[in-house]
């Protein structure tokens, strides 16, 4: 996919999983916010946006449609988070 760009990266102080939140632009047309750095147990990683239901249970609000997509958005919030650290 052409054109995503993070347009907003916010890092989280504190020992806790979540490492940042990121807001990426896609084509110049839609920006989505609410992506998620995560520390987990092989490192960090990106989470998609997610909502809670009345019922307390999480679900994705942004799906990629195939792993071409995921792998790009993935990069470049975690490029976006690496420049932010140093």
């Amino acid at each position: 996919m052409k054109n995503i760009e993070v347009v907003d990266i916010r890092k989280i102080a504190g020992d806790g999983s979540l490492k940042a939140f990121a807001d990426v632009k896609f084509s110049d047309v839609i920006i989505v916010k609410g992506f998620n750095v995560l520390m987990g147990k092989r490192g960090v990683f990106v989470a998609m946006p997610r909502k809670a239901s009345k019922d307390g249970r999480w679900f994705d609000i942004l799906t990629p449609l195939n792993d071409e997509v995921k792998k790009e958005i993935e990069d470049k919030v975690l490029d976006a988070y690496e420049k932010e650290s140093a």
